[in-house]
């Protein structure tokens, strides 16, 4: 599957800012099942945009920077990605719950893919222990790990209500988990705290999901904005696996992965700091639009 892709930012300020420095995680990342055809990134009015270090996260960094005077900014990242990821299909002879637990225990790899880097509570994502119980229902020690990760998701979807009023950027997974509602950071970040607390390496990813769903089917929850969701590592020979816990579905072709990191702070899409008096609005829109693959004959 081929998709245009469009994110646009834009930042009005009340008082004209006298110099803005952001950085951007826009663009797609390698990972696999997807791949970058073409990538174009412009601000308006203007401003300097350089690559910068992603330091222990997945993610492709730029770093942009206003030196000038002036009331607003657009950000529009465009993007043409090919997908190819079928869904998956747990298998009976997986890696149990507890022999992950195990193994991401003794797995020496420490880079931003090494499941060490995922087992641990951030400010986001902190230990809870209703979470914990509550996924410990479905994450029985003997149960294969994709089979009980996406039971999980599925669980997730149908025991809490997206309600984009209910909770905020900052809001922690306890108070989205006693609401029973909220958006899909939200959601990822209560699978992830629930396996986390049962030694089970997740990560949270930041991406977009399909806007225009496929002929007969119902439109995917997250459409419209940058869409979050979770990986689970399921052993060396399996890998990361994604499974989306606001629709209950695996990480398929409608998905598309731009940076994976510990929390939403280490990999939002757009942060930094402007030099002003005023207040400032922000207001964001994402499309992701299929192409039609066409094929070439020689």
């Amino acid at each position: 599957m081929l998709y245009d892709i469009t994110h646009t930012t834009r930042f009005d300020y009340d008082v004209p800012v006298l110099f803005a420095r952001c950085n951007l995680r826009l663009k797609p990342i390698a990972w696999a099942g997807q791949r970058l055809l073409d990538y174009d990134l412009s601000v308006e009015p203007g401003g300097e945009l350089h690559t910068a270090r992603a330091g222990a996260v997945l993610a492709n960094v730029t770093r942009m920077v206003v030196p000038q005077a002036v009331d607003r900014i657009e950000i529009v990242s465009r993007a043409l990605m090919e997908v190819d990821r079928p869904a998956q299909a747990p298998d009976p002879e997986d890696p149990t719950v507890a022999e992950i637990a195990r193994a991401a225990r003794l797995d020496p790899e420490l880079g931003p893919e090494g499941p060490a880097n995922y087992l641990f509570p951030t400010p986001l994502i902190p230990h809870d222990r209703a979470i914990t119980d509550w996924c410990a229902e479905t994450l029985r020690p003997d149960r294969p790990i994709r089979e009980a990760a996406f039971a999980l998701a599925v669980r997730i979807r149908k025991s809490f209500k997206f309600d984009p009023k209910a909770t905020m950027v900052e809001t922690r997974p306890a108070e989205a988990f006693a609401k029973r509602g909220g958006v899909c950071q939200d959601f990822a970040q209560i699978m992830i705290t629930g396996m986390r607390g049962l030694g089970l390496p997740a990560a949270y990813v930041s991406g977009f999901i399909r806007t225009i769903p496929p002929p007969g089917k119902e439109r995917l929850v997250g459409a419209d904005a940058t869409h979050a969701w979770v990986l689970v590592w399921c052993g060396p020979e399996v890998g990361w696996v994604g499974v989306d816990p606001t629709n209950g579905i695996w990480m398929a072709n409608d998905h598309i992965v731009t940076a994976i990191g510990r929390d939403y702070a280490e990999i939002a899409p757009v942060d930094g700091i402007f030099l002003g008096s005023g207040a400032q609005h922000m207001d964001v829109s994402v499309d992701v639009a299929p192409k039609q693959m066409v094929a070439v004959s020689r």
